[in-house]
């Protein structure tokens, strides 16, 4: 069983990986996740015997014991959310006031020391701005000494400055503390506002739902309580809570915030709208057809929350890194000050100052901090394209890959069948097409839905007695006595129907056959996507090897491949489920980096999931399509796997410029500093301001190019 909670009093990134680190190790527990972005701690409870009152206090004293002050706490209903702001709350607003007005104070003094002449009084001025600054720092370390988990910044910084304060370099101590003040607030501003553009495309969810009864009446209700088949109006300037289809009235439907799509689309009686869109110009009546947690708006958000506990490579790299990185130079600092100067000339006093630097330079908050946000911000720019990743590892792998291999009907093409053709052998049209309308009766297939939809002939469902289906071949049906066949060539061939082998059009061929005695052929075709073309044309300058799959006969499938633009060798017809799960087998084994497989339907599930990343068509996607699939298309474009590609690749590239970057200037500070060229204010550098620079430049991904 999977549990949440919310964390509240988590300030640090760092912080949160070392708590994961903690609760790792609790054995009622797996698949343990501390985002510090949600604010969320996710896990899988080992066995269904375990007392969740007891775990829940364990895995509180677990999280004071890492970072005191943090806690965890049930999930928030959402009327109690919105109306009973929490005590704590208005706690912290109050408490970080105080920090505001103190620290102001220590730098007014610390201003003023500065211009003093050399003397007791500006050494007294100088300490009292130190510990105004930073007395919470001080305070902290402490704790975390008692809990025996004092290897933290805290900890760092106190023993850093008050190293400064023992070598009477008081002006130093005040502000060195001061800036790494003004640094982590800037670093806390950085990471809050980049948290508030992705909080912001989260913002599709609907806080409620008019719910109408049957006398009429309307009342503003929960959307978890709707239920299926119930009647919601939805007002000018709403959000469509919940999926359904329009019972009455008409309107446009902005998507933006789900697909991606700019343009507004029309909708009236019978159109399927998803909850997430807004109702910009008409009242409408829905009639619900999934649950809350079951539709469109509640899929996305659980998607895009639960992305971060799929960690890349990248971020399990770092998180181990900075368990190491720290107390390594910990002890290179310890080295610096009691060994050097026992080796090396200078005195202890230069050896000692220089180690400090070290110590300060030691906390990896940049990378923890910049890492995870990459990947987050990444993820949360992708969502508002319409483009849903499900983990930072998915996400990872998008930037190795050589091959996409595409699944045609409804990935390629619209997936719209009409009929286009129709022979028949010694019976007229309407019976041919009443026979194949009482093979299809029960098809969810497009192809089947075509036939059902062609003319007005009506078959009586209650004269069909039997019905069987072979997926990817056809169907067998007892109708009025008697054996109805309807299906593809195999399919006949393999019940010993003889079919002749001229086909006069290209098109999808549906035979018919009655009492073993085929009467006729449907043509049925599809309609190519607007961007198919494009999409192969790009992927292919890209240097990406594009391949399509269908179940489609040779020269239908054939010919829809080269007005794609797909080599004719890499165009694979005529197969069947498990033949396009041994065909994509094949094609990954030539890969030498990565293969994508985009596809929409129940058929595409199994592919889907074998592939390296498997893409889903999200709006006419099958759910089991789309739970099988790594990434979501919501709007069904092609051209979106171009777009994630790209993401893949500067979310990559943004990963190693901050890694680069803030390791780079660490290892030349740290040299500089036994050099005894840099001094503690370089050293705040290497730590709060790379920090900033490296949260500011993982946000950068969320920013709209121009």
């Amino acid at each position: 069983m999977k549990r949440e909670y919310q964390i509240k009093n988590l300030h640090c990134g760092g912080c949160a990986s070392k708590i994961q680190f903690e609760l790792d190790k609790v054995k009622d527990i797996k698949e343990v996740n501390v985002d510090f972005y949600t604010k969320k701690l996710k896990f899988t409870l080992a066995s269904n015997d375990i007392d969740e009152k007891e775990l829940f206090i364990q895995l509180n004293k677990i999280a004071d014991r890492v970072e005191p002050g943090t806690v965890f706490v049930y999930e928030e209903k959402e009327e109690e959310s919105h109306e009973h702001p929490h005590e704590h709350d208005h706690g912290n607003m109050f408490s970080s006031k105080i920090q505001i007005v103190l620290l102001s104070v220590g730098i007014t003094l610390f201003i003023v020391g500065l211009t003093l002449g050399k003397s007791l009084q500006k050494d007294i001025i100088l300490t009292v701005a130190y510990v105004l600054s930073g007395h919470d720092i001080l305070l902290k370390a402490l704790k975390n000494i008692k809990r025996g988990k004092f290897l933290d910044e805290n900890f760092l910084m106190s023993i850093a400055t008050i190293g400064a304060l023992g070598l009477k370099d008081f002006g130093e101590a005040a502000g060195v503390m001061i800036f790494y003040k003004i640094g982590e607030y800037f670093q806390d501003r950085a990471v809050k506002n980049s948290k508030k553009s992705i909080e912001k495309l989260m913002s599709i969810k609907p806080d409620f739902a008019n719910l109408k009864d049957a006398n009429g009446n309307t009342a503003k209700v929960n959307p978890n309580v709707v239920k299926i088949g119930d009647v919601i109006v939805v007002k000018v300037g709403e959000k469509i809570p919940l999926d359904g289809k329009i019972i009455a009235g008409s309107t446009t439907i902005d998507k933006a915030a789900l697909t991606g799509e700019s343009i507004p689309v029309l909708a009236d009686v019978d159109t399927e709208v998803l909850s997430g869109s807004i109702n910009l110009s008409g009242l409408i009546e829905v009639k619900v057809e999934k649950t809350y947690s079951n539709s469109t708006v509640s899929r996305i958000i659980e998607m895009v929350e639960s992305a971060g506990s799929k960690k890349a490579e990248a971020e399990k790299f770092i998180t181990k890194f900075a368990r190491y990185y720290t107390p390594i130079v910990v002890l290179l600092a310890l080295v610096i000050a009691f060994v050097f100067p026992l080796v090396i000339a200078g005195g202890f006093k230069l050896w000692f100052s220089r180690a400090l630097i070290f110590l300060v330079i030691s906390c990896p908050c940049a990378l923890v901090l910049s890492v995870p946000l990459t990947f987050f911000s990444s993820i949360g720019k992708a969502s508002k394209s319409g483009i849903l990743i499900k983990g930072g590892n998915y996400l990872e792998r998008l930037k190795h890959i050589d091959t996409v291999v595409f699944d045609k009907t409804g990935t390629l093409t619209e997936g719209k069948f009409s009929v286009t053709n129709i022979e028949t052998f010694e019976v007229d049209e309407k019976t041919l097409m009443m026979y194949a309308k009482a093979g299809e009766c029960y098809s969810n297939h497009p192809i089947g839905k075509a036939i059902l939809n062609y003319g007005d002939i009506v078959v009586n469902e209650w004269e069909i007695q039997g019905h069987t289906e072979k997926a990817g071949y056809g169907v067998n049906t007892l109708y009025n006595n008697e054996h109805v066949l309807v299906g593809n060539k195999k399919y006949m061939i393999d019940n010993k129907i003889e079919v002749p082998s001229d086909e006069s059009t290209y098109g999808t061929v549906v035979y018919v056959a009655v009492e073993g005695k085929l009467i006729g052929r449907i043509y049925v075709n599809d309609i190519i996507k607007e961007s198919s073309q494009k999409t192969i044309e790009i992927l292919n300058s890209m240097g990406i090897a594009t391949y399509m799959l269908t179940g489609d006969n040779e020269g239908t499938g054939r010919k829809i491949g080269e007005i794609l633009g797909v080599d004719s060798d890499k165009i694979c017809t005529g197969l069947l489920p498990e033949d396009k799960v041994k065909k994509l087998e094949e094609i990954k084994a030539k890969s030498s980096k990565g293969v994508i497989f985009v596809g929409d339907g129940i058929n595409d599930a199994p592919v889907l999931a074998i592939a390296d990343v498997g893409i889903s068509m999200g709006k006419i996607g099958s759910d089991i399509a789309i739970e099988s699939s790594d990434v979501v298309l919501m709007n069904d474009d092609p051209a979106k796997v171009i777009e994630a590609l790209k993401l893949g690749k500067e979310n990559g590239k943004v990963v190693m410029e901050n890694v680069t970057f803030a390791l780079g200037v660490k290892v030349v500070v740290m040299v500089l500093g036994i050099l005894g060229v840099a001094n503690l204010w370089l050293a705040i550098f290497a730590d709060v301001g790379v920090s900033v620079l490296a949260v500011l430049n993982a946000s950068k991904i969320l920013k709209e190019k121009k």
